[in-house]
């Protein structure tokens, strides 16, 4: 991974509206691999004051995705993920590390684990997620 890559990736996620209402950032991205992190913050709770489990689908989605672009190319589509929360997340971050499984010629499966960072630095894994991701590049 080089600098010109992460800059190319957090470039193209600033460019998403909904990714900087969440306040999203790339910390990590190359090799079949993305890390997406969002700073835990009350607009993005629920009413239990844990992060809502559509923040932690949207960091899930989003971090499968960069990781299958390093593979695939920067023209691809999420084409479904499934997730499965294991306990509530709380903390200072939230952090989306996605690493690719398996790439085809146009389409690739990726795993995605999602940790809430405790203010000590402390990580407590909080869901696990699965997706396809399609190239969408025309031949």
């Amino acid at each position: 991974m080089n600098g010109l890559d992460m800059q190319m990736a957090q470039k193209v996620l600033d460019s998403q509206p909904f990714s900087g209402l969440v306040g999203a950032r790339i910390t990590a991205f190359g090799g079949g691999a993305a890390t997406l992190e969002v700073d835990i913050r009350q607009e993005l709770q629920q009413q239990n004051g844990f992060v809502h489990g559509g923040v932690l689908s949207y960091a899930a989605d989003n971090s499968i995705t960069f990781a299958a672009g390093t593979t695939l190319g920067p023209a691809v589509l999420t084409g479904g993920f499934s997730i499965q929360y294991i306990r509530p997340a709380t903390g200072r971050t939230l952090i989306a590390r996605a690493t690719v499984v398996h790439t085809g010629r146009r389409q690739a499966v990726v795993r995605c684990d999602l940790f809430a960072a405790a203010d000590d630095g402390a990580e407590a894994l909080c869901a696990v997620a699965q997706g396809t991701v399609l190239s969408a590049r025309t031949q």
